[in-house]
């Protein structure tokens, strides 16, 4: 059945902009970009799920919410354990009852050493594509049979800027963050007709309290005079994109990378 202009328009409306009371799992939150996607979805009215291995960072975030006056869970999870993961979802189905949204936050990339492709020890790379591209694969096929249920759902799959750029000395994440782009596609195929929206968001180089040893300051000033916006990207900056993403208003978006990286890359 053909859906008129009439019948659409109202998708656009005001209040579907809102996340308010909407469960959204979040990878990797403890620190960094994840802890202030947290921070913000819970300061929105949404009930972030900081799922992560480390439990007591992500105990710590909960805390920082629910001092803030929000709401939040926390759940230890290594997204690359297939029982780790539905032990997670179980969780959250049982606190909550709904899963709206996914962001596939969580990889390995600030404890990385800088060297040469053919000096990265296989353990390594094993390692990188297992957490970066089987964890988040591994998530979406756990929470995708509730989407489909609720007729709803949101998964947005976190990439980098490294990969249009081809960041030399990096290749096991590069490849890695790669080989997400063609998942958010092939997914968005798969899902899209039960009401569920698989992008990716791709930052540019974002700094958080989270130590990154092979950054120097030369590299920060390359990337501030590169970018069209000459500052140092931090998390606030691509935390509008991910919330406005996991909203009704973003329904018609699907299958795509949308870069956020004060215009670093030009796709």
């Amino acid at each position: 059945m053909t859906t008129t202009i009439e019948e659409a328009r109202p998708v656009a409306r005001g209040r579907n902009f809102d996340v308010t009371g909407r469960v959204v799992i979040i990878t990797g939150a403890g620190q960094g970009i994840g802890r202030e996607y947290a921070r913000q979805f819970a300061a929105a009215g949404a009930i972030p799920v900081i799922a992560e291995i480390n439990l007591d960072a992500a105990e710590r975030v909960v805390a920082e919410i629910e001092a803030e006056g929000g709401r939040a869970m926390s759940a230890r999870t290594d997204v690359s354990d297939p029982a780790s993961v539905d032990a997670l979802v179980a969780s959250v189905m049982e606190a909550h009852g709904r899963i709206d949204g996914l962001v596939n936050n969580a990889g390995i990339f600030s404890t990385l050493k800088m060297r040469d492709f053919t000096s990265i020890p296989l353990e390594e790379w094993d390692l990188v594509l297992r957490v970066n591209i089987t964890g988040c694969f591994l998530m979406a096929r756990a929470v995708a049979p509730i989407m489909k249920s609720q007729g709803w759902g949101r998964i947005i799959n976190i990439t980098s800027g490294s990969v249009p750029l081809g960041v030399k000395n990096y290749m096991h994440y590069v490849t890695s963050k790669s080989a997400l782009i063609g998942m958010t596609n092939s997914m968005a195929r798969e899902l899209g007709s039960h009401g569920i929206t698989v992008n990716a968001v791709q930052p540019g180089g974002t700094f958080t309290e989270v130590p990154r040893e092979t950054v120097t300051e030369a590299g920060k000033a390359w990337l501030r005079d590169t970018q069209c916006i000459p500052r140092e990207e931090v998390p606030m900056d691509l935390v509008g994109l991910v919330m406005f993403l996991n909203t009704e208003a973003a329904g018609f978006i699907t299958g795509q990378t949308i870069a956020c990286d004060g215009g670093l890359t030009h796709w």
